[in-house]
This record gives structure tokens, sequence and C-alpha cells, in this order.
């Protein structure tokens, strides 16, 4: 609700004196929806998400401003989700200079260097283009992918950060090393050696993407991105109170054998998003569209995704419910 000073608001359920703003970048391309406390400490009035840009496109140019309304709507629902899980999510360029997170999206130089999507140290760059629908699916048949998105990218590149900020040099790294393989075989041969000779042939046995094959550290980036899709999805369908496990749809779920050690909740968890992602699938079909979901999760998939579901839950908060 409107608040008692021009252009602040009042959340429902907070204190009355409790005022916020729009963030500062409600008025440019990227039309962001977020609020921030109407206070002086915060001199851009730049939401958490929008704190985290170090580089943004060149907005003269229009089709950057459509690319870059595209990604930030992809980015606000990343950073949503990974706050919801209580991860720690600090701006790398006014927060944390440290350990924080920031992004760079960039296009393509007019000499032709081509600007690579990726992550390091804590900088995530992101090729503009990958925001343009016909680019990106013409990307998605050259690399022979089932899925490429915008979202897709933003969550597998938060994964290499959340390793390097969570598991590397931390006691989970043995175990990450039991679930993933060792992360110090070298890395750019891995990624030729994939690229030249593609994945394994029997690569869905144990990884959740074809890419996942190439490197550890990428298996767990594919992984992570996946957990994130389902706990954001499930989310959402429990948002509008929908059932799932009261459809009948017939499918094969995975038992307590398939872990290391039985955990209910958490195979009630993935079973319900098993059986969700069936049905949608069938929904899309009906339009005549790809499958919403074109994976196959298999048991070594299943104990990945295990390990990035406990390692969340035991630095953010409870993912599932009780």
């Amino acid at each position: 609700m409107a608040g008692p000073e021009p252009n602040t608001w009042i959340l429902i359920g907070y204190p009355s004196d409790r005022l916020y703003r729009s963030c500062a970048n409600a008025s440019s391309p990227a039309a962001c929806n977020w609020l921030v406390p109407a206070t002086a400490d915060n001199p851009n009035q730049l939401c958490v998400s929008c704190r985290l840009n170090r580089t943004i496109p060149d907005l003269s140019i229009d089709k950057n401003r459509l690319n870059w309304h595209s990604i930030e709507l992809a980015k606000r629902q990343l950073v949503s989700g990974l706050l919801c899980l209580g991860l720690p999510v600090k701006s790398r360029v006014c927060e944390d200079p440290q350990a924080g997170l920031a992004f760079d999206f960039l296009g393509d130089t007019a000499d032709g260097k081509r600007v690579m999507t990726g992550h390091c140290q804590g900088i995530i760059t992101l090729n503009i283009e990958e925001a343009d629908p016909a680019t990106r699916e013409r990307t998605r048949q050259q690399l022979h992918e089932p899925y490429r998105t915008v979202l897709g990218h933003l969550r597998h590149e938060a994964g290499h950060y959340y390793w390097d900020r969570l598991v590397n040099g931390s006691l989970w790294l043995d175990r990450f090393r039991d679930a993933f393989g060792d992360e110090r075989q070298d890395y750019t041969q891995a990624l030729a050696r994939h690229y030249r000779e593609g994945p394994p042939a029997n690569w869905q046995t144990s990884y959740v993407t074809a890419y996942a094959s190439a490197h550890p550290w990428e298996d767990w980036a594919e992984t992570w991105a996946h957990y994130l899709h389902i706990v954001d999805t499930l989310e959402i369908a429990s948002s509008f109170r929908l059932d799932i496990n009261s459809v009948e749809m017939p499918f094969e779920a995975f038992g307590q054998d398939v872990l290391p050690q039985p955990e209910k909740r958490f195979l009630d968890f993935l079973n319900s998003w098993i059986r969700f992602t069936a049905v949608l699938n069938e929904f899309s079909r009906s339009m005549g569209l790809v499958d919403f979901y074109p994976f196959v999760l298999s048991r070594s998939s299943v104990r990945k995704l295990h390990f990035v579901h406990t390692l969340i839950e035991s630095v953010g908060r409870k993912v599932l419910a009780a």
C-alpha cells in the first residue's frame, strides 16, 4: 500500500514506519519491480538483484535494451530463488569485494571478438545475444541441447560461483569428489575433448545432461542448475495450491535404495517432481511444443541432486517442509 511520503510503500504485515521505494532501475529498460528500504544507507537505491550488476549493455543500442530487459527478468528469478534458499547473495561491486557475486552483461565487439558466457572469481559473464530467442534457438540446435534458456545459463554459472564459495577448501570437498569426480583434472583439456569427441555413449546413466560429462565442475554446475529448476517450479506449483501427488500418472518412482542413507522426505520431493513433469510434458505435447522437461534422471543423477540438496540445507534454510 502507498506510504505517507511520495513514491513510498508500506508492505502489508510489516511495521507501518518501515517505508520502501521502487528500485532505481524501475524506469530503466530493466523494468525492475523490486523495492528497497527508503533509507539513506542505500544511496544508489538499487535492489539486492540490481546491485549485483557490474557491467550492463550499451543502452544506446535498441536491441541491447530489449536483451537487457529479458536478462534482468531471468536474473531476478535466479536471485529470488537463491534468497529463498537462504544462500549468501552479496554484491561484489558494493558489498563484499572478496567473496561477493557480480554480473557482466556484454555483447560481441565490432571487430568480431566473441564474448564467452562463463564464471571467473565471482564474476558471471553473459553474452547478451543469449537473450535473443532466434540466436539462442540456433545455438541450441547447433549444440544438440534439449534445453537452453537465459535462466538456465544464470543458474548454471551461479553453480560455479557457489562451488567456489561453499565447496572448495571446505569439509564438503571430499564428498564432492566422491559424487562428481576429481575436479583437479585439467579443465581446458577436458572441455576440448568434450567438444571434439562428444559425451560418452552411456552418459545418461551418470549425468543429468551430456555437457555435465565434460568435467566434474560442469557436472556440478548442471546438477546445481537442475536442483534450482526443481525447487523453484515445485514452489510455484505449491503457491497455486496444486496437489501434484493427487495426479494419477504412471511412473517409476525412486525408492530408498537409490541413496546411501534413506531419506524419505527428499525422495518424496523428487518423485513429486517426476510426476509433475510427466503431466507438464503432456500439456506441452497437446500444444505441439517440445517437452517442458526433456530430461530423464538416473540413479547417479539423483544421488548428485541429493548432495546439492544436503549442502544447501546445511548453509541455508530447510528446503523441504516438515
